[in-house]
């Protein structure tokens, strides 16, 4: 039997969904044309947030701003390693005015926050594995970001390159287990890349396309606990024989604009 991994207690930042809609399309899964329940968006945003603090987390509020809808997807706006604060410059002209809307948080909170150069979306492209701060490029964040966000945050930058235009951010096709281990879709990275993870991580689970597909890589750990899509059943039985703890959450409302559990959240790393 595998050992029990470690559960640690985290601090996550979030925004409630009061303003989502799909009503432009940055990404494939938002030309889907499905209308949007926004009572059933936001019941299952809280079933969520109910799911992190019954297992003890903490979970802060960003407030909703009117004209953007995707500020639900909180991932996005900054990364915190070691109590520094990189906020996000967008790619996208729909989402540039979220950024000032994180770093005022932040900043209120008590961090120090640097405004990135070049564009660079947050923890949706920024992933910290232990010592390693994964890092995607070839949708959204820009390559040298990850240089910028090297030097910043003081932790070594591996860049992997996402070819996929379903996977346009690192967290659809990646997620950290633990401090040593991850999951991910190898077939949303270049060739490169997957070599490059499958040096770094020779034990990581690996994802089928139906469950990358399912949201089951935008999933959270706590290192124990993992949140997870319930479509991604092959994903689920491999966490459970790894001795993890996955807890399915449905946020399908939120898959029709390419995001899940992940992207709702951002974890706030102490120093």
């Amino acid at each position: 039997m595998p050992s029990t991994p470690a559960a640690r207690t985290r601090r996550y930042l979030m925004c409630e969904p009061r303003y989502f809609d799909v009503t432009y399309a940055i990404n494939p899964w938002m030309t889907g044309g499905a209308p949007v329940d926004p009572a059933l968006a936001l019941a299952q945003w809280q079933e969520l947030v109910d799911t992190y603090r019954s297992l003890g987390h903490t979970v802060e509020l960003l407030e909703p701003v009117p004209g953007l809808p995707d500020m639900v997807f909180a991932a996005n706006g900054a990364a915190v390693v070691g109590g520094r604060v990189l906020g996000s410059r967008f790619y996208a002209p729909e989402r540039v005015a979220e950024a000032p809307a994180h770093q005022a948080w932040f900043k209120a909170a008590g961090f120090d926050v640097r405004e990135p150069e070049f564009v660079c979306e947050g923890e949706g492209d920024l992933v910290t594995v232990g010592r390693h701060l994964l890092a995607g490029t070839g949708f959204r964040t820009a390559l040298a970001a990850h240089q910028e966000a090297q030097e910043y945050l003081g932790i070594p930058v591996v860049s992997l390159h996402l070819t996929d235009p379903y996977f346009y951010h690192l967290d659809t096709a990646l997620f950290a287990l633990d401090d040593e281990n991850i999951a991910y879709y190898p077939e949303a990275f270049s060739p490169g890349s997957r070599e490059a993870l499958q040096r770094l991580y020779p034990d990581a689970i690996l994802a089928t396309r139906e469950d990358a597909f399912a949201f089951g890589l935008n999933a959270v750990s706590d290192g124990r606990h993992v949140i997870v899509s319930p479509g991604a059943g092959q994903l689920t039985a491999q966490l459970a024989e790894r001795g993890y703890e996955p807890i399915p959450v449905d946020l399908s409302e939120l898959h029709k604009a390419g995001g899940s559990a992940k992207c709702c959240t951002q974890e706030v790393r102490p120093a």
